[in-house]
């Protein structure tokens, strides 16, 4: 018996304007790349210090975020690449060995220790607010209201409002700790998801242009 396609496996309805659409309903999804530090190498009141910032950030939340740290191994090859296009260029032919000489090194040196690169992302939600109150005997009856498209997009537009006051909220808190985030957008997103259910891709996903509707 063959397994069901990837795609049935994913929850993600959609990817507009820097925002995942859960499948079923399941609410909004904004997604921040941060940066890192070094806690090993601060002194202990330094590290003190960053724990009751972190501390206070996280009791400061009324809702849950994901913290998400990808592993990988470094990827070089667009450098070597360009060190041996610049060897093929290079008209001196003791520079060339020596080019050479250094892209197996590299090469050698990334194979024996396994250089891991390593990304950080924070994933802010939002639940889908109308998915909640149908459960209500209104919800049930709303399918009669010849109004329930425009109060779906209203809705959508104010969960999407909601989500991006909590992702200022988090790059606001996140800089108080000395991390730097940035919102993902769709092209940036949609490559992540790429990579993470193609691990060993390296190729850019096909993309289509995002239109927005009137």
């Amino acid at each position: 018996m063959n397994g069901a396609p990837v795609q049935q496996k994913i929850i993600i309805d959609d990817i507009q304007e820097g925002v995942v659409v859960l499948a079923g309903g399941g609410g909004l999804r904004a997604i921040l790349m941060t940066s890192s530090t070094n806690f090993a190498l601060k002194s202990a009141d330094e590290q003190d210090a960053l724990i009751s910032k972190y501390q206070m950030f996280l009791n400061s939340l009324d809702f849950s975020l994901q913290i998400l740290i990808i592993s990988r191994q470094l990827d070089i090859s667009d450098y070597l690449a360009a060190l041996d296009q610049k060897s093929k260029e290079q008209p001196n032919e003791l520079l060339k060995i020596q080019i050479s000489e250094y892209i197996d090194f590299i090469k050698n040196l990334i194979d024996v220790s396994n250089i891991m690169s390593q990304s950080f992302f924070v994933v802010v939600p939002i639940a889908n607010v109308e998915k909640k109150e149908s459960e209500g005997l209104l919800g049930k009856l709303n399918f009669l209201s010849s109004k329930k498209s425009s109060n779906e997009n209203k809705s959508t537009d104010d969960l999407r409002a909601q989500l991006w006051q909590r992702v200022e909220y988090i790059v606001s808190g996140l800089a108080g700790m000395g991390l730097k985030s940035i919102p993902l957008n769709t092209q940036e997103i949609t490559e992540l998801f790429y990579h993470l259910y193609n691990m060993g891709a390296t190729e850019k996903p096909a993309l289509v242009k995002e239109t927005k509707s009137e």
